[in-house]
């Protein structure tokens, strides 16, 4: 009896993508943008990833043992990219209690009170970020300033947030603008804020990666960012003097990290490709409306838990058709 054999109808599709593949793919797709942040922060950089990613490994490792009562399963990686995305969230210099607070949120509550991973509705990182964010926000928002020594550092604005108070003051942007990292700066990452957030050029090498590896399909980054590029282009056409241009919202902030590895998470994003750009436009529709009519300056991380609870109703109206079904 051992030896029967489950049969499932055709078609067969053989592929040798695996969980530890996918996970380690975008592990590795991070890495150049997560070593560049070592390099603009330094060592607080360093121990803020580091906190994280222990963290969220041993969190998930004590769950499964000893609360779920199942063979833990920290090798696929899951638990190291959701610590890894979770530090790129943060500023450094962040305290590290702070860190291990937001690596219990994400991991206890973001994934394994779901069941675990391929079950959760939300992205566990996100879930810790934010947690942390209205928790913790004078934490959450102090950035250091890139041209200070770790030890002197100082706190200042990220071009965002010096964007959204100056504009909230009533100063027109023709006077702001000069004032703030010029375009290279914003690609490269001369200019403070989360570790995530100072490497536009690198998270774009991310992005290449892993289109040629197949990891990820081209909708949900290249929707979301245009969404954001045509929605804060018809704005700054309309009141250039209100409203900042799309280049400066796309390599601000965390547009490009959250369309990038965070909106394309398989388990919480939609299955369809019609479903994704429904999804995608969503994501950049609340991105600009919190960025420009909210009260926090940043918005990518509340529109993609927004979008990720509409993912289930998604998948539900738009399905793809089943195999031999006619048109």
């Amino acid at each position: 009896m051992n030896n029967l054999l489950t049969i499932s109808p055709s078609p067969h599709i053989k592929q040798t993508d695996s969980v530890n593949k996918i996970m380690y793919s975008v592990i590795f797709a991070l890495a150049p943008a997560l070593i560049w942040s070592f390099v603009v922060f330094g060592l607080s950089a360093v121990f803020v990833t580091l906190t994280s990613v222990v963290a969220c490994v041993i969190i998930e490792w004590l769950i499964q043992k000893y609360l779920l009562k199942t063979q833990p399963s920290i090798n696929d990686g899951s638990a190291i990219l959701t610590g890894i995305l979770l530090a790129m969230n943060l500023p450094a210099g962040i305290p590290l209690w702070i860190v291990l607070i937001g690596a219990l949120i994400a991991i206890g509550v973001g994934k394994m009170s779901f069941g675990g991973l391929g079950q959760n509705p939300f992205n566990p990182a996100l879930v810790g970020r934010v947690f942390l964010l209205i928790s913790y926000p004078v934490q959450m928002t102090s950035w250091p300033n890139i041209t200070k020594t770790v030890v002197d550092a100082t706190t200042e604005a990220t071009p965002l947030a010096i964007v959204k108070e100056s504009v909230k003051n009533g100063t027109p942007l023709s006077e702001i603008m000069p004032s703030l990292p010029a375009y290279n700066d914003l690609l490269m990452g001369n200019f403070s804020g989360s570790l995530g957030e100072v490497s536009a050029l690198l998270l774009l090498l991310g992005l290449a990666y892993m289109l040629f590896k197949k990891v990820i399909t081209w909708h949900i980054p290249f929707i979301t960012l245009g969404t954001i590029a045509i929605f804060t282009g018809i704005l700054w056409q309309v009141n250039p003097e209100e409203f900042a241009n799309p280049l400066f919202h796309l390599l601000s902030g965390g547009a490009m990290l959250g369309a990038i590895f965070m909106a394309t998470d398989m388990v919480t994003s939609p299955m369809t490709k019609r479903g994704q750009a429904i999804y995608s436009v969503g994501i950049g529709v609340i991105t600009v409306c919190i960025r420009t009519w909210g009260a926090y300056p940043e918005g990518i991380s509340f529109a993609i838990l927004i979008m990720n609870a509409f993912t289930p109703i998604i998948n539900t109206y738009v399905k793809p058709k089943r195999f031999g079904e006619k048109k």
